[in-house]
């Protein structure tokens, strides 16, 4: 499964044309993160984070959480 998130993670703007914005995909091909970006700025900044080196990213496991994609 692939993750999409069209919300720029630098400004948490919603990126309104994906198809021609600036992306970061990590995965294996079939799962995997796809990320969106307002500008490659952004991207740069994104790709030069550092949390113990690795991206970390929170689910909501409660029961009412659905996921959407």
């Amino acid at each position: 499964m692939i993750i999409r998130s069209t919300m720029d993670p630098i400004t948490l703007v919603e990126v309104q044309d994906p198809h021609h914005a600036p992306c970061v995909y990590d995965g294996d091909g079939e799962n995997g993160l796809e990320v969106y970006f307002e500008n490659e700025e952004h991207r740069q900044l994104y790709l030069h984070m550092e949390m113990e080196g690795h991206k970390v990213l929170k689910g909501d496991d409660t029961a009412d959480y659905v996921a959407e994609g």
